[in-house]
C-alpha cells in the first residue's frame, strides 16, 4: 500500500500548481534550439529525471539511517510523523496556511543547449531548489522511509516516488501537443487538484499512524 501512496505522491508533485505551469519552459529546455527534435528532448528529459532521482535516493538513504537510530521510539515517531504529514495535507488543501511551507524557490537555465549530462545537472538543481512544489510530498515520502527503517525498502520507495514524478515529464515531451487540453483542464481545476493532492497526504499520514 505504501508503494501505491508514494507513487501517487510523485504524480501529485508533478501536477502541483507551481510546477505544472512551468512544464512548457522545461520542455523548451529539453528541446533546446532544435525545437522539432523530440528524440533529443526525450533523452534530455530522461537525464533530468535521472538527476533529481540521484538526490532523492541520497535523501532516502539518509532518512533510512536516521530511522535506524530512532528505532527504539518507533511507536511515537510514527504518530509524530503521521501528524506532520496530515498537517502538510491540510496546508496543501488551504484549510489553513503555514507561510514557511508556501515559499517557492525556482531555478532558471540560461543555456538552452542541453545534452544528457547537462540535463542531469539540471535535474539535480531542480530537486534542490523547488519548494514547496515537490517539497510537501517529498517530505511525506521521506518521513515514511524514516519510519520504515529499512535501507533497501527506503530506496525502493524513493525510486517509486521518482518514477511517479519522472514519467509524466517524459510522456509530456512525447505528447506535448496532445496533452495541452489535459493541462488546460488541470489548470482550470487546480482547487480540486489541490484537494485531491491534500487528501493523498492525509491518507499517507493516517496510514503511517495506524499501520
Amino acid at each position: 500500500m505504501e508503494y501505491v501512496l508514494t507513487f501517487l505522491e510523485g504524480l501529485a508533485s508533478f501536477i502541483s500548481p507551481c510546477l505544472l505551469p512551468m512544464l512548457p519552459i522545461y520542455i523548451s529546455y529539453f528541446m533546446g534550439e532544435e525545437e522539432n527534435n523530440k528524440k533529443k528532448a526525450v533523452i534530455n528529459s530522461i537525464g533530468f529525471v535521472f538527476g533529481f532521482s540521484i538526490v532523492f535516493l541520497l535523501l532516502s538513504i539518509f532518512a533510512s539511517t536516521i530511522g535506524y537510530f530512532i528505532s527504539s521510539y518507533t511507536k511515537y515517531i510514527k504518530i509524530v510523523f503521521g501528524i506532520i504529514i496530515i498537517i502538510l495535507g491540510l496546508n496543501y488543501m488551504e484549510v489553513f496556511k503555514l507561510n514557511f511551507l508556501n515559499k517557492t524557490k525556482g531555478i532558471q537555465m540560461k543555456n538552452k543547449n542541453l545534452n544528457f549530462f547537462k540535463a542531469i545537472l539540471f535535474g539535480i538543481l531542480f530537486s534542490i531548489s523547488w519548494t514547496p512544489c515537490i517539497g510537501t510530498f517529498l517530505s511525506s515520502a521521506l518521513l515514511l522511509i524514516a519510519k520504515e527503517q529499512e535501507l533497501l525498502k527506503g530506496i525502493l520507495l524513493m525510486l517509486v516516488y521518482s518514477i511517479g514524478l519522472g514519467i509524466p515529464f517524459v510522456i509530456s515531451v512525447v505528447l506535448i501537443e496532445k496533452l495541452k487540453e489535459v493541462f488546460d483542464f488541470i489548470k482550470k481545476n487546480y482547487k480540486k487538484v489541490k484537494i485531491l493532492s491534500g487528501l493523498i497526504l492525509i491518507g499517507m499520514g493516517i496510514y503511517m499512524i495506524f499501520f
